[in-house]
């Protein structure tokens, strides 16, 4: 036991993407049974719910039109995929409901602890890879419009999408490895184990490390891509003037803080617990209970960008609400039209080769 209540010490309890012991933080009570549900305890569970049903519902929809109603297009196979990543991860949301429900205390054994934590860190790096993906195709449609009427195929975006998800089961499968389980006042935790056998010393390097990789591979190279992206063509399409509508700034704005609201709070809190202290009498230092506070909100946050992905980047620039009583299908189709877009692009190109000839 001794032992066991080291490695809770080292080990925060909010470690992980799968949010652990958000009951009330100021009980000490060595009982399985001594959860006092707490305000923030509700909020988790309403925000998951939320998010599972939005996410299934929404990805659902997506996957099932993309996949049998429309004609398979280089946007249409980014964003099946996209939302196959958001679906998967938000159908087995109800394991980490029913966890928090039942007081933090995981019922499902070992496999389906580390299969869960390492399918939740599959749909971050393959949903953060996709949007990369799809922000570095727009660019490129409207940089070099002319090599993409020849190159931009079905075929090559499908094994760009093969080689997305192989990038993402290499870098989500360390978390397979440190998620592990352990007994804690006769109920069973879930966690991430950084130690693996080793020394304290080692296991906090292996926590940072491995915060620091997933801060860099999941959150600041993708987003300076994506902001170096969507600030091009936004740049591009005012200086050529290619549409007089403002709905592709809104959307380009809506990418971008979307995708900086959802994550950036939960990095900073996977740093802040890096730096937290649980002393062996059960009290915290103000850091620790700072990250109790804070981690179940932005995992709440984080969760929610699976469920809020469907709406964001197929319906929220498509005349969604005027539109959607029409027909699903048809808005669909319209959001992921390339013909129009590639006929603009197209057009502006032939016009300026011909300004230059002259």
């Amino acid at each position: 036991m001794a032992d066991v209540m080291e490695d809770v010490r080292r080990v925060p309890p909010t470690s992980g993407i799968i949010l652990l012991d958000i009951t009330s933080a100021n009980t000490t009570k060595p009982s399985p049974n001594y959860y006092d549900f707490s305000p923030l305890t509700y909020f988790s569970l309403v925000v998951f719910t939320l998010a599972f049903l939005l996410g299934t519902t929404g990805n659902g929809l997506v996957i099932w039109l993309t996949t049998f109603r429309m004609k398979k297009t280089v946007n249409v196979i980014r964003f099946l995929n996209l939302a196959i990543s958001d679906f998967a991860f938000t159908l087995f949301l109800p394991f980490n409901i029913f966890y928090i429900i039942n007081g933090s205390h995981w019922i499902f054994g070992k496999f389906l602890c580390k299969f869960n934590s390492t399918l939740a860190y599959l749909n971050v790096f393959a949903s953060v890879f996709l949007l990369t993906a799809i922000s570095m195709d727009r660019f490129v449609s409207v940089i070099f419009p002319v090599w993409c009427q020849n190159h931009r195929t079905p075929t090559l975006a499908l094994v760009i999408v093969v080689v997305i998800w192989i990038l993402s089961v290499l870098c989500s499968s360390p978390y397979y490895v440190i998620r592990d389980t352990f007994e804690k006042f006769g109920s069973t935790r879930c966690y991430d184990n950084f130690k693996l056998g080793g020394t304290e010393d080692g296991g906090r390097s292996l926590h940072e490390g491995i915060v620091t990789l997933r801060f860099l591979i999941a959150f600041v190279i993708p987003f300076t891509i994506i902001v170096a992206c969507y600030t091009v063509i936004a740049l591009r399409i005012h200086r050529n003037r290619m549409t007089t509508s403002s709905k592709p700034f809104k959307v380009i704005v809506a990418v971008i803080v979307c995708f900086f609201i959802c994550w950036v709070p939960y990095h900073i809190f996977s740093f802040l617990e890096l730096y937290s202290t649980y002393r062996e009498d059960g009290t915290m230092d103000d850091l620790y209970y700072g990250t109790r506070v804070g981690f179940p909100l932005s995992i709440g946050l984080a969760f929610m960008n699976g469920a809020i992905n469907p709406f964001l980047y197929v319906f929220i620039g498509r005349d969604f609400k005027a539109n959607f009583w029409r027909s699903i299908q048809s808005i669909l189709e319209k959001a992921f039209n390339e013909d129009s877009m590639n006929k603009e692009l197209r057009s502006r190109s032939k016009s300026m080769c011909e300004s230059q000839l002259l």
